[in-house]
């Protein structure tokens, strides 16, 4: 049998000569095929790729993702700082005083955007990393941003600052070693089936119920004097906020790999889901920082807010079922960690501790010098003044 001539047709059992170089093959033709169907398993070739990639990095990517966010996110911090610090140094009216000249500043601009980016990547994060991880490292933007502050605003970090900023990295580092792997969920589909498991139901139902609660009784009673209250609130509905990012990070790789997901219902549910979270979480949280302190307010909100999302995950997408009982301890101990480390950096914040005038605070058993936040002080009374025998006395 010959091999075939240019133009010559192509029939079973032809011969088909192939040039490369130096090399000649000669090749049978041993069956017709359609074009189509040849398009279609280079698409399906394609995509077993994608597939591949993500199963062998979607954990590091997400990790990436993660990480990434925290930077832009605590930068973005310090930029916007600095575009309203230009605007008092200018004479310009101040925000606090309802004022909105740093809408001209490109500096505080370039903040926004630089926080826009920054959820974006966390958005993306959770599509390729269990919450478990990426909710945590959430702690590292506040280690950039109180990093950057001390270089670029003038703003002194104290002992205990830097401290809590070492427990931050060090916690975060083990959870990242220990961290779960997510139960395979690659569909809406397979996303609805876990949505409508028993489990997961009674949970969502015990946190509307116990959301409900807060804003309809207990908020308008005792969410002006109890911390809690409002941080409760934005806790509760952060566990439907990142399930539904969740999910639309599914929808969306789904998507580009074209799926008909914008024809599945769960996808708008999801998105009304995700507005009717963040508009409530970001009303909630605005009254908080105005009645109480933001020393207070964020080490609060971080524990609570990441407790109900590693609870809330665990419980949808079962991410702790494969893990060792060194993996469990590991990831509580880091998450632990980081809590102690975001106290750290926030609770004494205003105290002047430094090694140098350590030794003398400790021998002196005097407390540093603290600069008191005005928004939960209604008087003061300075005790000095006060004589001895004017103080109270108790009866022996």
């Amino acid at each position: 049998m010959e091999p075939l001539e240019a133009n010559s047709s192509c029939s079973n059992g032809s011969l088909v000569t192939l040039l490369c170089l130096s090399h000649r093959v000669v090749c049978q033709v041993i069956s017709d095929a359609d074009p189509a169907d040849s398009v279609q398993d280079n698409g399906t070739l394609d995509n077993f790729w994608v597939t591949q990639l993500e199963s062998s990095y979607g954990f590091y990517i997400g990790l990436g993702l993660a990480v990434f966010s925290s930077f832009l996110i605590g930068s973005s911090i310090i930029l916007k700082k600095k575009g309203l610090l230009r605007l008092v140094e200018k004479g310009g009216t101040r925000a606090g005083d309802g004022g909105h000249g740093y809408l001209k500043d490109w500096l505080w601009w370039a903040g926004l955007l630089t926080m826009g980016g920054g959820e974006a990547a966390n958005f993306a994060a959770y599509a390729f990393a269990p919450a478990t991880i990426v909710t945590p490292l959430g702690a590292l933007s506040v280690l950039i941003s109180a990093i950057l502050s001390s270089y670029l605003l003038g703003e002194r970090l104290n002992l205990l600052g830097k401290l809590g900023c070492m427990l931050s990295l060090v916690g975060s580092t083990v959870m990242v070693i220990h961290a779960p792997e997510d139960e395979e969920v690659t569909t809406l589909d397979e996303m609805s089936s876990k949505l409508k498991e028993p489990g997961f139901l009674a949970y969502a139902a015990i946190l509307l119920a116990v959301c409900f609660l807060l804003i309809f009784y207990l908020a308008p009673r005792y969410g002006q004097s109890n911390i809690l209250i409002y941080l409760t609130i934005c806790s509760v509905i952060g566990a439907f906020s990142v399930s539904s990012v969740k999910g639309l990070g599914i929808a969306i790789k789904g998507f580009f790999a074209g799926r008909p997901v914008l024809q599945h219902p769960l996808t708008w549910i999801l998105v009304i889901t995700l507005v009717a979270s963040i508009t409530t979480q970001i009303n909630y949280l605005n009254k908080s920082l105005d009645i109480f302190s933001t020393s207070l307010v964020f080490p609060i909100y971080y524990v609570l807010f990441t407790t109900i999302v590693i609870t809330t995950s665990i419980i949808l997408f079962k991410e702790w079922v494969t893990m060792t009982v060194v993996d469990i301890i590991g990831t509580v101990c880091g998450f632990l960690t980081i809590i102690l480390g975001v106290f750290l950096l926030h609770a004494f914040k205003d105290m002047d501790v430094s090694l140098g005038n350590l030794p003398q605070v400790l021998q002196s058993g005097q407390q540093a010098p603290v600069t008191r936040d005005d928004k939960n002080i209604l008087i003061e009374v300075d005790n000095s003044s006060i004589a001895p025998e004017d103080k109270p006395q108790t009866l022996a």
